[in-house]
């Protein structure tokens, strides 16, 4: 697989905001859910308390194995001190949800060992907006469901796969607000039909996106095409490029997983002013 395509492995310090208004347990209940004929997991995070509770569903990169866990033990308690509820599902081939089906890198190298960059690109948008956002239209439908959620206040954000998978979740859901942290960025240059993917998603979503990365994440196109194109479909937005984070490439495009000290009050205050009105 190219290094544009290929997962990063990330095991970071874990960073949290310094929120005491709601108290929270250190760890989040792994939950059932069902997509197609799949049955998937996921883990949530919630505030101590009855609800209902605007909701966050996150949607996790393509870091193989269980590694996708650690950004949601960093994300977890950090919207559940804010007030919020965190639902990380896996989707099919990934953590929790690795017995559901192949793991999407796994296809993606296959795809581009036979057929070159191009097929990999190929096989990694197709994934991206079939099967995988038909696991994130599932995992919202189950949030909604829940009695501890309110169901007009639900938010969908995502880092790396993830953010890609936001962008096109905004496009068919009726999520209040979106946050996408470096989607694409890995694989922007080299897939021009992601390319086309996500600005028509931008340019027809149902949400307000933020757009953010670090300024050594791989690349910064995707964020700020992307919110070009809102802005020229006369949608709502907004885009920030925050300083370097850590000490390489891959630590910048983890941010989004673990700079929540430095991203979380911008974050918080977007969802605020779109999803408690």
């Amino acid at each position: 697989m190219t290094a544009a395509l290929k997962p990063k492995l990330f095991l970071l310090l874990l960073l949290f905001l310094p929120i005491r208004a709601f108290s929270v347990s250190p760890k989040g209940e792994v939950v059932s859910f069902p997509s197609g004929e799949l049955t998937l997991k996921g883990v949530v995070y919630r505030p101590e308390g009855k609800g209902p509770f605007p909701a966050v569903l996150y949607n996790h990169g393509s870091a193989p194995g269980m590694l996708p866990k650690d950004a949601f033990e960093a994300l977890g308690p950090v919207f559940a001190k804010r007030g919020w509820v965190l639902f990380g599902p896996y989707r099919r081939g990934q953590g929790l949800s690795a017995s559901a089906g192949t793991y999407i890198g796994d296809e993606i190298a296959s795809a581009t060992k036979s057929g070159g960059i191009s097929a990999g690109a190929a096989t990694m948008v197709r994934l991206l907006s079939t099967d995988h956002l038909n696991d994130q239209l599932a995992a919202f439908a189950w949030l909604r469901s829940q009695n501890f959620v309110n169901s007009d206040r639900v938010a969908v954000a995502g880092n790396s796969f993830g953010g890609i998978e936001t962008v096109l979740g905004a496009e068919r859901a009726s999520y209040c607000a979106a946050i996408d942290s470096a989607g694409g960025a890995q694989s922007w240059a080299r897939a021009p039909e992601l390319q086309t993917l996500m600005i028509r998603a931008v340019r027809n979503s149902r949400a307000p996106i933020f757009f953010f990365q670090a300024e050594n994440d791989y690349d910064l196109s995707p964020s700020r095409v992307l919110s070009a194109a809102m802005q020229d479909a006369g949608k709502e937005f907004k885009i920030k490029v925050y300083p370097p984070f850590g000490n390489s490439v891959v630590d910048g495009h983890t941010f989004g997983y673990f700079g929540s000290a430095i991203w979380g009050d911008d974050v918080f205050r977007f969802l605020d002013e779109h999803c408690r009105k």
